[in-house]
């Protein structure tokens, strides 16, 4: 019997190992997907890998779930965090998925002079990179952190990390990554606003700052991520 539904927990995965379900995890297989007792369920918990497990408890607050075989080595992204400012909830979420299925290892929102959106939900961000790591195929599940302003983070900003700092007002002139070297990088996308004159001088001088243009044309924030990302993995990630 082949295992179709991935499901992503918090708890340890090995050989003959037990997994309790809670509620939701209990309703979502067994009131929504139908599943019984004796189904295969793929499991992942961003450390062990994939594993394929059989129910063996099914009931309408919980069950209980048994690891049979490993079916996947777990499969870390490069040190890559997505820094970037929320827009509207609906892109804000697109932005969080596909951040989570193109290799971030870490999501951070960001408080910028022209960010629109207010408080974002941490939780229903995280519950997106989970969701979209299931869908996916994806073993490793990145932290989404909370929402913090720009100067602040700069001011904490280990200088190890590079930063690729996506300058809309680059747009149309040559200012790619080059010949940047390999290491933690951080990837920054403005808001719909843009980066304000005084955010602008302070990124520009940086010494781990690297301004870069997504080519010809103003993109908007959320597809900027996508591109930006792509740019990265394609230059200095794991799709090489």
């Amino acid at each position: 019997m082949n295992a179709k539904i991935r499901l992503y927990v918090e708890h340890p995965l090995g050989q003959g190992q037990s997994v309790p379900l809670d509620k939701a995890q209990a309703h979502y297989l067994f009131g929504v997907m139908r599943q019984a007792v004796g189904a295969q369920i793929l499991l992942f918990n961003g450390k062990d890998g994939e594993w394929r497990a059989q129910v063996a408890e099914a009931g309408k607050r919980g069950g209980v779930l048994v690891c049979v075989e490993a079916t996947r080595a777990v499969q870390v992204p490069p040190d890559l965090w997505l820094v970037f400012a929320p827009i509207k909830k609906a892109r804000t979420d697109f932005i969080v998925e596909k951040a989570t299925e193109m290799g971030a290892r870490r999501i951070v929102p960001v408080q910028t002079e022209f960010t629109n959106a207010g408080r974002v939900q941490r939780d229903r961000l995280q519950a997106h990179a989970v969701e979209a790591a299931e869908q996916c195929g994806g073993t490793f599940v990145p932290e989404v952190a909370e929402m913090i302003k720009l100067d602040r983070l700069l001011d904490q900003w280990d200088t190890a990390r590079s930063l690729m700092f996506c300058d809309e007002a680059l747009a149309g002139e040559t200012a790619g990554l080059g010949q940047a070297q390999t290491g933690p990088w951080g990837i920054l996308i403005g808001p719909e606003g843009g980066f304000s004159d005084r955010e602008r001088t302070r990124l520009r001088g940086l010494d781990y700052s690297k301004p870069v243009t997504l080519g010809p044309r103003i993109l908007r924030a959320d597809t900027a991520a996508v591109a930006a990302m792509t740019v990265w993995q394609q230059a200095l990630g794991d799709w090489t």
